[in-house]
């Protein structure tokens, strides 16, 4: 048992102490009370299963994402697709890409995976990173807090896409591109995320918990681990939310700019990228990736502020207290209501 279940038995309650935690299944319960959060839920489990089950859709369309249709184009026009839409047909369900004749749909699932992987893997070395960098400056001593307390101003005042740019051209091209992205984008984003843990570190140790257990004789580690992790949970899952939409961002612009996933795998970015010469004369190819990285962008924003509410027990006890006075006005404007009859009649 923790110093903190020795001392209260509960999460701290006062005006001075953190708020408590809320429990997974309490959140689960705001999140369903969100229409919002649901639908954004119900989207990014369809496109996750979309990229898990990639190979299987695009085997049941027969189609494959490197394979050149070049039967599919009109040489005369420049390498259009033939047909309208893209070349939509039975065989191609969202028709093939002009000027090579890949199939577009086994593209697109397939560029879910690279686009999804990059945000995740990112965002946890991100996470990961900043949640140790944090606490070591929460825990440490005054020059250890200053010195990694500049670090983290500096990876923030850093022009990261400058930076991402500069790495991305000078690494070796047979280094997996994918992988690439996510180191980059994840050691080059972990400053707000230090950050945020560090603040609520130096909130967090002034309590009588953790104080106890300093008196106690535990190590800063164990602190860290027992004490400390549990209650930074809820703002580290917080923000990491709202860093999966601007590292999906982030990784297509890095493609869209030419430096990140190299054909032929396929990402939303580069098929961006490359769509950007036929908006004209196939707009659909265009359209597609923007429409899924506009989807999956927007569903992880709408999540990633419901998760925020949902984790936030003053959000909810503001929520409770305005339900309590509304429906108070509410009854006392009923009662009135009713004595004015009363007295009427």
């Amino acid at each position: 048992m923790s110093a903190q279940d020795l001392l209260t038995g509960a999460a701290p309650s006062t005006a001075g102490e953190a708020a408590p935690a809320a429990g997974a299944r309490q959140v689960w319960r705001r999140l369903r009370a969100r229409k919002s959060a649901t639908a954004g839920i119900v989207v990014l489990a369809v496109l996750l299963l979309v990229a898990v089950c990639a190979p299987l859709l695009t085997a049941i369309e027969g189609q494959d994402p490197t394979t050149y249709h070049d039967s599919l184009l009109n040489s005369a026009a420049g390498g259009v697709p033939i047909g309208p839409f893209g070349g939509i047909s039975g065989a191609h369900w969202l028709g093939v890409e002009p000027g090579s004749g890949r199939d577009l749909f086994a593209r697109l699932v397939y560029g879910s995976q690279v686009s999804l992987l990059v945000a995740v893997g990112a965002t946890l070395v991100e996470v990961v990173i900043g949640v140790v960098v944090g606490l070591a400056a929460g825990l440490g001593n005054k020059l250890l807090d200053q010195f990694l307390g500049h670090t983290t101003d500096v990876m923030l005042a850093l022009p990261s896409l400058v930076f991402a740019i500069a790495l991305m051209a000078v690494v070796p091209s047979g280094f997996p591109r994918p992988l690439l992205l996510t180191l980059v984008i994840g050691l080059l984003g972990w400053g707000g995320t230090a950050r945020v843990v560090r603040a609520q570190t130096l909130t967090l140790k002034e309590l009588d918990y953790v104080s106890a257990a300093r008196l106690g004789g535990s190590s800063r580690w164990r602190i860290a681990r027992r004490e400390l992790l549990p209650s930074l949970a809820a703002p580290v899952i917080t923000y990491a939310a709202l860093l999966l939409p601007a590292n999906v961002a982030g990784e297509a612009g890095l493609s869209f700019l030419g430096v990140g996933v190299k054909p032929p795998t396929s990402s939303w970015g580069q098929m961006l990228s490359s769509a950007t010469t036929w908006f004209q004369s196939d707009p659909t190819y265009v359209l597609l990736p923007a429409a899924f990285l506009f989807t999956t962008t927007f569903a992880f924003t709408v999540v990633g502020d419901a998760v925020r509410t949902a984790l936030d027990p003053r959000a909810a006890s503001r929520l409770r207290v305005g339900t309590g006075r509304a429906r108070k006005r509410g009854g006392d404007a009923n009662t009135a209501s009713a004595g004015a009859k009363g007295a009427a009649a």
